[in-house]
C-alpha cells in the first residue's frame, strides 16, 4: 500500500501539468533507485551484515555466506545473502524480503532459525528494509552453496522453530516513545533493531530465547561461546558502562578504544570495524543518549 500511495503522488503533479515535463521537486526513477541503494549501504553498516554473512577466514565472497557460528545449539552456517538467483537471494520479492526478516519464514514457507536474529531486525521500518534489499542486490553476486548447519535434536528439528517464534518473537516495528527525545528513539532503534545488541549482550534462555530480565547484562556464553560483557548502567567491572563518560562511550564506538586504554578485539572489534565505525556522529550520540537509559543489572 505505501509504495501505490508514493506512486500516485509522484504521478499526481504530471496529471495536473498535462505530462509534459516533471513537476519541480519530483525525482527520476533513476535518481530514487540510486537514493534507496545508497541509504540501503548506510542500513546495511548499521546492521552489521558483513560480519555474519562472509566466511573472511575461510577466504569467502563478501556475502556469500558459510561464516560459522558456533553457539551452545550446535554450529549454524550463514546463508549467501548475494544477488544470486539460485543459492542467494536474486529472486525474492519485496515481500519475500521483509517477511525473512521481520517474521523469521523463509519464500518457500519454512522458518528460519533464529540465529539470524530476525528477533531484534523485525523492529526494522519497511523503508529501511526495502532500502536495505536495494543495496545488497546492487551488489555482485556469488554463486556459493549455502552449508548446511551442524545440529543436533530437537535443535535441528525447523518444524518446532514457529513454536519458538511464537514464545520470543513479537513481529513489526516498536513505536517512537513520544515521551523521549528523538535522539533517544534514534538510539534505541540503533541498538534494539539495526544493531540487535541485546542478541550478543543479553544472556539466553535454555530454549534459546533472549532473556528479557537481563537486558544487555552480558552473556556468558556468546557467539562462538565467548563471554560477553554487560552494557547497562551497572558500574561494576563487565557488568556494565556506568562509569564511562559520553565520550569514553562515543570514542569506543568509534575507534573501538576502552577507557583503560585496551583495543575492542574479537567479535566487538569486528562490530567496531564494520559498524559503529560508519554511524554518523549523531547517530553515535543516540546510541550512547538511549544506553545511558538502561538501568543498571548486576
Amino acid at each position: 500500500m505505501r509504495r501505490v500511495l508514493t506512486a500516485v503522488a509522484m504521478l499526481l503533479p504530471l496529471a495536473f501539468a498535462g505530462g509534459s515535463a516533471r513537476a519541480a521537486g519530483d525525482v527520476p526513477a533513476g535518481d530514487a533507485a540510486k537514493d534507496a541503494v545508497g541509504r540501503g549501504a548506510y542500513i546495511f553498516n548499521a546492521a552489521g551484515c558483513l560480519g555474519c554473512h562472509t566466511d573472511e577466514k575461510g577466504g569467502g565472497q563478501p556475502l556469500a555466506g558459510g561464516r560459522a557460528l558456533a553457539t551452545p545449539f550446535g554450529t549454524f552456517y550463514t546463508p549467501n545473502i548475494t544477488a544470486d538467483p539460485v543459492n542467494g537471494i536474486g529472486r525474492w520479492s519485496d515481500a519475500d524480503f521483509i517477511r525473512a526478516v521481520r517474521e523469521g519464514v523463509r519464500p518457500d514457507g519454512a522458518a528460519l532459525f533464529p540465529a539470524f536474529p530476525y528477533a531484534s531486525y523485525t523492529r526494522m521500518t519497511d523503508r529501511d528494509l526495502l532500502d536495505l534489499k536495494a543495496y545488497l542486490l546492487s551488489l555482485p553476486a556469488a554463486s556459493t552453496a549455502n552449508k548446511p548447519h551442524d545440529l543436533s535434536p530437537p535443535f535441528s528439528w525447523r518444524f518446532l522453530v514457529p513454536v519458538w517464534q511464537w514464545m520470543y518473537l513479537t513481529p513489526g516495528p516498536v513505536a517512537d516513545d513520544p515521551a523521549r527525545p528523538p535522539a533517544w528513539n534514534r538510539g534505541r532503534y540503533l541498538v534494539d533493531a539495526l544493531g540487535h545488541c541485546a542478541e550478543c549482550h543479553s544472556p539466553r534462555t535454555q530454549l534459546g530465547g533472549l532473556d528479557a530480565d537481563r537486558y544487555l547484562a552480558g552473556n556468558p556464553q556468546g557467539p562462538d561461546n565467548d563471554k560477553v560483557p554487560g552494557i547497562t548502567g551497572s558500574k561494576a567491572k563487565g557488568k556494565g558502562i556506568g562509569d564511562w563518560s559520553d565520550g569514553d562511550l562515543s570514542l569506543f564506538l568509534e575507534a573501538g578504544l576502552t577507557p583503560d586504554g585496551d583495543v575492542a578485539g574479537g567479535a566487538m572489534g569486528e562490530v567496531v570495524r564494520n559498524t559503529t565505525s560508519k554511524l554518523t556522529a549523531e547517530d553515535r550520540a543516540a546510541i550512547v543518549a538511549y544506553l545511558r537509559t538502561v538501568p543498571a543489572k548486576e
